[in-house]
């Protein structure tokens, strides 16, 4: 008799195969999956927890799928390899019964591949029920060639993540904290929620907490942020606390003045633009907002609908922005693209996306865009130079090239100071040159990385 699929388990396989086949966002699709199979509640938070703690410990269960079959993950056919991960997650992190674990993957092996694999995944899945998750640990990670290897069994990141990592906080004087950075990118990090000054205040959206750091943020008591009316009218949003604190490094860096004019340089899809608007508004100030990806524009155009005069939004390449527009702007903030190891607890698919060949492209875009940025802005302005990354090819060096191409033109802010004046409490820090890199084990925070800089006058 044919096992009926958990609709919560058939919609974490969906997601799992959509990003594997088709680099779909899995934080993009899966609402939209659970809101079509009418999937609400508890069975929505299970097909949230198979989804994403199935790719974010995806690089282990291959660890363990591979001793137990026998073979190279890269041998078995990639459907089938999905279903496997989604029962190690099953079997080896939420201790669900095994019978109905290995039941439920051996039916959905038959729907999704030949029917010979229904055998393969029930051997495989009948092997790894045979021996304790403690046990699979322990034989995982019983020959790894050196100390970054095990640590990438261990924790579930490539070690070329890994090495990155060890590299951002050697820089800091922080190497130790190695291991507490991998192991809080494996748990799903808390809703914060920004409350838009002049739009909407903390008490409206605290729910049982003030957020630690940003004064205009909150954190979610575990509910639907939608049940709140600040969020369901947009007044208030969800967004990361190090997001907050790297629009209000700009926007607070000196008082406001009537007139000046700003610039999110890279908007989309939005969010960082509604804050600055919120706060420009209130000081007299206007924002510009330029995505050079016209959906992505229309996204942000959407972010700013809140407001009465609706910033204007553009769609231009970035990197032309300081020539077409030099000398323009007070304040600029550049949130640049990057590759996303900041934010590896809610994009746990990125871990297995990017690849270290992305890194010097990258680097290259983002060294552009600063350099366009700098012409954009006028003498005495401020810009923040933002990436979602603590990659020092990302972060560091980015700064340090802009710094030295403009041979004193350009000076460093002590972006540390100007936090100060801006948190609630003091931000723990480690060794810094002035920029500010946040981390999720120590702040709580996407691993953000903030620096400032100044156009001489």
């Amino acid at each position: 008799m044919k096992l009926r699929i958990q609709p919560a388990r058939r919609v974490a396989y969906e997601v799992i195969s959509a990003v594997r086949e088709s680099d779909a966002y899995a934080n993009l699709l899966l609402p939209v999956k659970l809101e079509r199979a009418g999937i609400y509640g508890a069975d929505a938070g299970l097909a949230t927890e198979l989804t994403y703690g199935t790719l974010r410990q995806q690089g282990y269960y291959d660890a363990v799928i591979a001793l137990a079959a026998g073979r190279a993950t890269d041998k078995i056919d990639p459907a089938v390899l999905d279903v496997l991960r989604l029962a190690c997650h099953q079997l080896l992190s939420l201790r669900v019964a095994q019978h109905a674990a290995v039941d439920e993957a051996v039916s959905q092996a038959r729907e999704v591949a030949s029917q010979s694999a229904t055998g393969f995944v029930n051997g495989v899945l009948r092997s790894i029920t045979r021996a304790a998750p403690e046990e699979w640990r322990r034989r995982v990670l019983e020959n790894p060639r050196n100390e970054d290897e095990r640590l990438s069994l261990q924790y579930s990141h490539p070690v070329w993540i890994v090495r990155a990592f060890r590299q951002a906080l050697a820089a800091e004087g922080r190497v130790e904290e190695l291991e507490q950075l991998l192991e809080a990118d494996n748990f799903a990090p808390k809703v914060s929620l920004v409350a838009l000054p002049g739009l909407a205040s903390v008490a409206e959206i605290k729910g049982d907490r003030k957020a630690k750091y940003s004064p205009v943020a909150a954190v979610s008591d575990g509910g639907d942020p939608a049940n709140l009316t600040a969020v369901r009218e947009g007044r208030a949003r969800v967004q990361d606390e190090g997001s907050q604190l790297a629009a209000l490094a700009l926007s607070r860096v000196r008082p406001i003045e009537a007139g000046e004019r700003w610039l999110d340089l890279c908007a989309g899809p939005g969010g960082k633009a509604a804050l600055l608007a919120a706060e420009a508004m209130q000081g007299g100030a206007t924002l510009i907002a330029n995505e050079v990806v016209p959906a992505r524009a229309e996204l942000v155009r959407k972010a700013l609908q809140i407001f009465t005069q609706p910033p204007q939004v553009i769609v231009q390449d970035g990197t032309q922005v300081g020539t077409t527009l030099p000398e323009q702007f007070d304040r600029i903030l550049i949130d640049a693209p990057c590759t996303g190891l900041g934010a590896l607890r809610r994009r746990p698919e990125a871990r297995w996306r990017k690849q270290p060949r992305d890194v010097p492209e990258l680097a290259s875009l983002q060294a552009a865009l600063l350099d366009s940025g700098l012409r954009a802005l006028k003498p005495g302005g401020v810009l923040a130079y933002v990436t979602c990354s603590p990659h020092v090819a990302e972060t560091r060096l980015v700064v340090e090239n802009a710094l030295k191409a403009a041979g004193g033109a350009v000076v460093q802010l002590d972006t540390a100071a100007v936090l100060e004046t801006v948190t609630r409490k003091p931000l723990e820090l480690g060794t810094t040159t002035g920029s500010v890199q946040l981390w999720p084990h120590r702040h709580g925070t996407d691993a953000m990385f903030i620096c400032l800089l100044q156009k001489s006058g």
